[in-house]
């Protein structure tokens, strides 16, 4: 059953696993496509299956979906206090 489990969900994300990032509040990531403000950092404000983040830029705040936040992370920095 489970080989049946791991080969649907290659088959749903084209073939490859994915590796799951561990995502925390308060976490900088730097994605790979900037914002319109022009700054590619972002702050994790909400972690769950999606995730709330905000610009440091523009202090813009948008909820993305966890996996198409975890593919468009380019760098992580550890999450600051």
């Amino acid at each position: 059953i489970l080989k049946r489990v791991i080969s649907k969900y290659k088959n749903e994300i084209g073939g490859e696993l994915m590796q799951i990032i561990k995502l925390f509040p308060n976490m900088i990531v730097e994605l790979k496509k900037p914002h319109p403000c022009g700054r590619k950092d972002f702050k994790i404000l909400r972690v769950g299956s999606v995730c709330r983040v905000i610009c440091l830029g523009c202090g813009r705040d948008m909820d993305i979906d966890r996996l198409k936040l975890e593919k468009s992370i380019k760098k992580t920095d550890p999450p600051q206090e």
